[in-house]
């Protein structure tokens, strides 16, 4: 279990269903931070994998990445601490 999963080259459709399993795993493996490479390309991943974040019942917050660790490329999300 990675802190960080890579989207690049992948629909929203294929995308979405990778974060959940992505997000659940890092739950159970105690993770409290972790990262999805969305890229920056068009914008339309980075903004639905934002809107499905929001939404998600593990995720306490997210934000876009610092430079360093991908800036726009990337989302840096912080789980809930049940």
């Amino acid at each position: 279990m990675g802190i960080e999963i890579d989207l690049h080259g992948m629909t929203v459709d294929e995308a979405l269903p990778r974060v959940d399993e992505f997000l659940n795993d890092a739950y159970e493996a105690g993770l409290y931070r972790v990262w999805v490479i969305h890229g920056k390309g068009t914008g339309v991943l980075r903004r639905e994998v934002k809107h499905y974040l929001k939404k998600h019942p593990l995720v306490e917050s997210y934000r876009t990445a610092e430079s360093r660790s991908g800036g726009m490329g990337a989302t840096e999300v912080e789980l809930r601490d049940w």
